[in-house]
Parts: C-alpha cells; sequence; structure tokens
C-alpha cells in the first residue's frame, strides 16, 4: 500500500494512477470512495455533517482501505489533519508519500473547481501552511511535483518506496 497526502492541486490522482498502473494494483482516491458509499457528494456531506462529521467518516473509510487489498490510496487534503487519520497513517506500516506543491501552483491547477469547498475559506493561505507541516509529520518520503511532469513524481515515488 501507498498513501499519498497533500494539498489540493498536488497531484494525488494524477501521479497515483500513474504509479498504480506501473504497479498493476488498484488506485484508490478516499474522496471518490465515499461519495459512492454515501451516495453524496463530498460538499454536500460537509454542509450536512459539517467538517468534524465529515472527517470522521472519511477516517472510517480510510481505515477501512488500508485494512484491504494493495493499491495506491490518495486521501483528501485534509484527511491527515484528523488526529485518529494521523495516528492510523503513523501506525499503518505503509509509504506514506507527501506531495508538495507550491501554494500559487496549487491554486493554478484547481482554481475554479465548484468541487472545493476549501477554496472558498478566506483563510486557504493559512490551512495550506498549517497543512504542510501535517503532510510532513505524516509522511515517510516527500516528492515536490512543482515544474514537474506526474510521471517524474511517479517515477521518483517508485524508486524510493518500498513496493
Amino acid at each position: 500500500m501507498i498513501v499519498l497526502v497533500g494539498f489540493m492541486g498536488a497531484g494525488k490522482t494524477t501521479v497515483g494512477q500513474l504509479v498504480a498502473d506501473k504497479l498493476g494494483v488498484r488506485f484508490l482516491d478516499s474522496d471518490h470512495v465515499i461519495e459512492e458509499r454515501t451516495g453524496r457528494r463530498i460538499p454536500d456531506i460537509f454542509t450536512a455533517a459539517g467538517e468534524p462529521g465529515f472527517r470522521e467518516l472519511e477516517h472510517q473509510v480510510v481505515a477501512g482501505l488500508l485494512a484491504g487489498s494493495p493499491a495506491v490510496l490518495a486521501l483528501g487534503g485534509g484527511a491527515a489533519a484528523y488526529p485518529a487519520t494521523r495516528s492510523l497513517l503513523a501506525s499503518a506500516g505503509t509509504d506514506v508519500v507527501f506531495l508538495r506543491v507550491g501554494f500559487s501552483s496549487a491554486l493554478d491547477r484547481v482554481g475554479g473547481d465548484t468541487g472545493r469547498p476549501m477554496l472558498a475559506r478566506p483563510d486557504i493561505a493559512d490551512v495550506f501552511a498549517a497543512r504542510q507541516e501535517i503532510y510532513s509529520s505524516v509522511a515517510t518520503l516527500t516528492v515536490d511535483t512543482d515544474g514537474r511532469s506526474p510521471e517524474e513524481a511517479a517515477a521518483d515515488i517508485l524508486a524510493l518506496t518500498r513496493q
């Protein structure tokens, strides 16, 4: 199992799919799994349950996925900020890759995506800064994605992980 963490726009989905294809395993995106299982979009879950309710649901889904068959798993940008999920990642014994992206690059990549409730936050720069420390704390490997192709980032992950 390889877990990808990072801010929105870091390339978790694109890079994750490339890595999974090379390894011949499934690619899973925790946000997509949550939407499939609940039949609801992430912004709707946020609205109905608030962030704490969403994070608990997300934690349960991530725990189940980590206990499943080998895969490359991309976590939502805020998943590692939830203490129980952070603890789970620390004890999972798996590679946790922080795909590091600069703030400007992240916004350039996802700007205008109305399906991302975080983009509407006035303190988005502060959230970005705080999450960088969180991602670093759970990561066993960091791969920069600024100015690099998804293929280059995927090659780094394949070369440096224990798969």
